[in-house]
Formats: C-alpha cells, structure tokens, sequence
C-alpha cells in the first residue's frame, strides 16, 4: 500500500532527504492525535523504542481543559508522565505534509509499562482480544460525515463561528457538478490519504448544502480505528492548507442535516471465513450474527454514550433527518438504528447508525464489539425486523434522548464494566458528568436571544 513504511524504508527516506520529519502520536480521549514532531534523525536514533507525555493529556476535555476529580490523574498527584510506544506497524508518510511520516502510540503507565487502560487504543485492543480468545476476528468500516465552509478556521473564529458559508448553496447528495466545484479540497483529501495507506474507495456529497463523505476500505477494527482518526486530522489540516474548514460537529445548525458516523461491522473465523454468514438462513444471516445484533440492542443505551459523547450529539437524533431516534433493527431502512446491510451475501452485515461524526472510533468501536460479544456469550435472541418507518414507531426501543440519560447508562452498565472495567467505566462517566456541567452552567446564544427584551 502506498505510504505504509517500516523502520527501514524510513532510514532510507531520511538519508535520501525524503523525510526529515515524524509525528509520534497518541490519540486522546476526544479521538484527536496529540503527540510531538520529531527530527527524523532523533526518532530513528531513539526515540522509535519511546517517548513521553503528561498524563493529562487523558483527563482532559475538548478545550483541554484540566479537570478535577479523575483517579487517573490529578494535581494532587503531580501530573506526572505516560509512555508512548510507537506502534511501527502503524508508521506510515503523510503525503500532504511535506517530507512529514507519523506513527501511532500505545500509551503505558510510566513505571509498569502496562497499557493505560481508559487510553482509547488499549480500550479496544481489550475487546479485540476478548474476540480472538474466542477465534473471531472483528472487521469494520466507519463512514465519516461532514460540512465543509468557504471560510477558513482563522475566519471562521473570528466570526465567533456565525454565519458560515457552506461550500455548496444546495443540497448535494451524490450531485456530481456540485462536487466537482469541491474538487481542490476533496481530491486532495482522497489522495493524500491514499498516499497515507489509508485506502480511500470515495468521497460523495451528503443531504445538505456543503455536507461531504468520505470513505474507507473496510478492515480489521484495530486498523480502522487508527485510520478514522487520521482522516479526521487529514480533512481538516488540507481544508486549513485550501483556505476552507471542516467540521465533524454531529450538529451545526439547528436548520442542517446532522453529521453521522455510521459503522459497519462483521466477525470472521481466525481464517478469514466470514461468521455473519450462512448460506441456508434467512436473509443468509448467521445465529452468531442473531446473537451478536441482539447484543447490541439489547444495550444500545448503555453504549449510547461512546456513539455520542457530548451535549451537541444529542441534536442529531431528529425525526426525518436520517438520523435515528430508535434502537430497532430493519432490512435495509434507513430510519432504524441499525441497518441490516448485504443481506442474502457473504458480506452480510450491521450497519449502527447511531453514532455521529464526533465520536471516539476506538470507543464507540470497542462499546460495540463488547455489547455483541455479550449478545454471543448469552445466546441472546433476537427480536424480529422493524418494518416501516421507524421514526413514527410507539412502544419501541428509543435512543436515548440526552447525554444526561446516556451518562446515567453507561454508570448503571454491568455488561461494559465488566468489558472494560470500572475505572475505565469511571472515567468516562466523569468525562460526561463534566460535559453535562460545563454545559449546564452556561448561558446561550438561543436563552440570550429570546430572553433579553421578553423575560
């Protein structure tokens, strides 16, 4: 695959003056890479083996902000280090920075070097294992979602984000002038990521003026996880380098279509025979598949949180946007939360439609894989396909409709404490509750607005 390196192809890049520098990244608890730019010639001298950051950087919140009252970290214990170990399997160029490679990191405890385990990657390497022991392999693919404006970031922040221009005037959904327009800022995003070994299949226009797409090949969850979170970090520094900016926001404008990650997901034998498929059942779905979605239906509140995990997620869960408001399955509909997908094919599938562009992919990713595990484990059995149109469905499954009723889930959640474990299930609780707070104790645009002359 173009991009990917090893250490070696490295060391020939930087003597032939290809690369001279390396971003080691990990990935923080908002899914963004966070890391150093190292000097070619000192990462291939040392720093290879290890690097270090401050504990911080995984009790932080969007504004990176330190909060109190996590166990992982505090001032009162002094903010003291992680080790980041890079990941050499996942070392690759970045094609749209110049002479620019990067690698992942794992993120161990500074002194046990045992792998934090609220750090993203380890939480879903958790899972991952949970499924080999078991001699299933999870493959997925997350189709990312997002708006794209004429303004720059720069712009934008200086506007105090009112009034953006979306790329587009109009609804563009698979509109092919319209994208054509585009093509400066998403053709270098479909081939820098190509370059990046990350394998692009395309990129399309979504259901609103300036809404895009992009997508990916699926692949084993682990390498999807690590590639969703550079996509993310590739649109929005190509769009910075264009003069536009990109937001993965589940919900920028009231009046707007919402921003979805919807993700696919299967399990495989240790040899590659596809587990979700049987030939002489109906719509060629497994009882391994029956179980698993089972799984996650039956604690789709519970994993609410990691496909929405924040205050704005919430906005998105509107009737006739798309977006679902209930946890039901159907065949191929999509008003249900989760969408049956290649029925009747070996690549017969779970399409979760919940989750919006904000998420975590190592989170969200993990939180499925733990809930169909349980459905396996349990035998759980599945309840019968939703027919119509689920948005006016009663007396249904329903998606929760506030973070304040996804944090009370995920604390009350037995099935992802023992998958995760309670400190993990711990700190992210606290993470919400912050959120919820820090959102709670302002005042908005909308309250100032109605109330200023008529309360």
């Amino acid at each position: 695959m173009p991009g990917k390196l090893t250490l070696d192809e490295l060391r020939a890049a930087v003597e032939a003056g290809e690369i001279d520098t390396v971003l080691v990244v990990q990935v923080d608890m908002q899914g963004r890479l966070m890391g150093k730019r190292f000097q070619a010639e000192f990462f291939l001298d040392s720093a290879w083996e290890e690097t270090h950051s401050c504990n911080y950087l995984l009790a932080t919140d969007m504004e990176m902000y330190t909060v109190d009252g996590y166990k992982a970290t505090s001032w009162q214990a002094g903010y003291g280090d992680y080790t980041m170990k890079p990941d050499l399997a996942t070392l690759r160029r970045i094609s749209w920075l110049e002479c620019t490679a990067l690698v992942l990191c794992d993120v161990l405890d500074h002194h046990t070097l045992g792998e934090v385990p609220h750090s993203p990657r380890a939480v879903l390497k958790r899972q991952v294992a949970r499924l080999e022991a078991m001699g299933l392999r999870a493959f997925m693919a997350s189709e990312l979602e997002f708006f794209l404006f004429r303004e720059s970031y720069e712009e934008a922040q200086q506007a105090s984000h009112h009034d953006l221009t979306p790329i587009s005037a109009y609804n563009e959904d698979c509109h092919i002038f319209q994208t054509t327009k585009e093509e400066d800022v998403m053709r270098a995003i479909r081939t820098g990521l190509q370059g990046a070994d990350v394998p692009v299949e395309n990129s399309k226009g979504e259901a609103d003026a300036g809404q895009e797409e992009i997508n990916v090949r699926y692949s084993d969850a682990l390498t999807m996880a690590d590639r969703h979170a550079i996509i993310k970090n590739a649109c929005k520094e190509i769009a910075w380098s264009k003069g536009r900016s990109i937001s993965f926001m589940a919900k920028w404008n009231t009046d707007a279509a919402g921003n979805s990650c919807h993700i696919h997901q299967s399990l495989s034998s240790a040899d590659g025979t596809p587990v979700f498929y049987d030939a002489n059942a109906k719509y060629a779905m497994s009882e391994v598949m029956g179980h698993y979605l089972a799984g996650l239906l039956h604690h789709a509140s519970e994993i609410t949180y990691f496909l929405a995990p924040y205050i704005n997620s919430y906005k998105r869960f509107m009737a006739g946007t798309f977006a679902p408001t209930k946890a039901v399955w159907s065949m191929d509909n999509r008003t249900a939360g989760y969408r049956i997908c290649g029925a009747d094919s070996k690549s017969v599938r779970v399409e979760c439609r919940v989750g919006g562009a904000d998420l975590n992919p190592y989170l969200a990713m993990a939180a499925l894989l733990a809930a169909g595990v349980d459905g396996i484990e349990n035998k759980r059995v599945l309840e019968p396909a939703f027919e119509g149109d689920a948005y006016g469905a009663r007396d249904v499954r329903e998606i929760p409709k506030t973070l304040r009723a996804a944090t009370e889930a995920l604390d009350g959640s037995a099935m992802l404490r023992a998958a995760f474990g309670d400190d993990v299930i711990e700190h992210y609780v606290h993470a919400a509750r912050w959120e919820q707070e820090e959102y709670d104790r302002r005042v908005t645009d909308w309250e100032f607005a109605r109330g200023f002359e008529r309360a």
